[in-house]
């Protein structure tokens, strides 16, 4: 039996314990580990099993230290040690599960986008920001720490969408600078093209639409070659043409979505906000006619509330199917069919999926309703003043 063990004594001691803790953890008492580093007696095979997590030694390496080992063999220390550290450095407090259930996670809310409401969406998405805001202190590799990056950008770029949503401009500036200085950081040139298309719409709700063009063009330089990033930068460039009453540039874009979309197939998940589903093609090319002027908008809305109404297994698009009537109503004032445009936004207002970044879409349809100069508009007035975010706008446009 080897006499006093020091290299016991100066792993426990790296380790960060006295005998005290050592032994309490190892459930022993003080003096056992005493006996143990001054040779007189030898660990039990369940104790040398602890003592290695404890000291973070590999169990050979634990057997040369408890055993004493002759100079020459410092070496082949060095190399063990060496192996240890690498295996300590792959070691985690995160781990493979927790990683693969965030970014279900992430799937399942943007997949919640298009039938949640936005403040409860927005609720849950928080918590989960938390959650990943504590394991970035955590132990990780570097890959898990990449992956963890990544999950909180896509959670900090749904936030902000749904602050835009509710027209939380501060806290959803506050966001899309956290997704981006994330995204650049784990060099994710997708995520990074999601921020700035996200950036473009929030301008285009305030009636930037220069601005929400010039954004829209850098998202899709930066946008990845066939992703749902440059597919939607794309669209979001129509719609800004079409604000700007570009209809040569609007037309462009139309073009260009739908030979991006066309030989795509639909995803395992088409709810899913941040993967295109080319039936969103047609729902943006109602959008943009519409806004253009277009007349062939009546046509494409009249088959987006169509396609929107029937049932699915994914709870519908009630969100966008709100959208596509404020569209189809603004293409038929313009047509002239007043009784109708009023009659499908007052549905659109009333089914409570017409987010508050939206609202001046339908306060532009109350609009061009009134300068018909017919009282068909008041129905739609008197709905949009029962709710204050409607009435406050309805007033400022006034």
């Amino acid at each position: 039996m080897p006499g006093r063990r020091p290299r016991l004594v100066q792993a426990r001691k790296s380790a960060g314990s006295t005998q005290e803790e050592l032994a309490h953890r190892l459930g022993v008492d003080r003096t056992t580990v005493g006996r143990w580093e001054s040779g007189e007696t030898e660990p039990q095979p369940w104790a040398r099993r602890k003592l290695t997590a404890l000291l973070g030694l590999s169990p050979s390496r634990l057997d040369a230290v408890l055993d004493g080992e002759p100079s020459g063999l410092a070496p082949l220390d060095d190399e063990i040690e060496a192996l240890e550290m690498a295996r300590r450095a792959e070691a985690s407090d995160v781990g493979e599960g927790t990683l693969v259930r965030l970014e279900r996670a992430v799937d399942d809310l943007a997949g919640s986008y298009a039938t949640a409401q936005p403040a409860e969406l927005l609720h849950r998405t928080r918590l989960h920001l938390r959650y990943v805001a504590q394991l970035m202190g955590a132990r990780t590799t570097l890959a898990e720490h990449r992956r963890l990056l990544v999950v909180g950008a896509w959670l900090s770029l749904l936030a902000a969408t749904l602050h835009v949503d509710l027209e939380q401009q501060a806290p959803a500036l506050a966001r899309l600078a956290v997704a981006g200085s994330l995204a650049r950081e784990c060099e994710h040139d997708e995520l990074r093209a999601w921020c700035l298309e996200t950036e473009a719409w929030r301008v285009l709700t305030l009636g930037e639409y220069g601005r929400a063009a010039e954004l829209s063009r850098g998202a899709q330089r930066l946008a990845p070659a066939g992703t749902s990033a440059l597919i939607q930068a794309t669209a979001q460039e129509g719609r800004a043409r079409a604000r700007l009453g570009d209809a040569r540039g609007t037309q462009q874009a139309v073009g260009r979505v739908q030979r991006l979309v066309s030989p795509l197939q639909a995803p395992d998940r088409p709810e899913h906000h941040y993967r295109y589903d080319p039936a969103k093609a047609i729902s943006y090319t109602a959008t943009t006619l519409s806004w253009v002027g277009d007349p062939a908008a009546v046509d494409v809305a009249r088959e987006v509330i169509t396609r929107l109404s029937a049932p699915d297994d994914h709870g519908g698009r009630p969100r966008r199917l709100a959208v596509a009537r404020l569209d189809l109503g603004l293409a038929l004032i313009r047509q002239d069919d007043i009784d109708e445009a009023v009659h499908l936004a007052v549905a659109a207002v009333a089914s409570g999926r017409v987010t508050p970044s939206n609202t001046w879409r339908a306060v532009e349809v109350f609009h061009a309703a009134e300068a018909a100069g017919t009282r068909a508009a008041t129905p739609l007035r008197d709905l949009l003043a029962t709710y204050r975010c409607w009435s406050e706008r309805l007033h400022r446009e006034l």
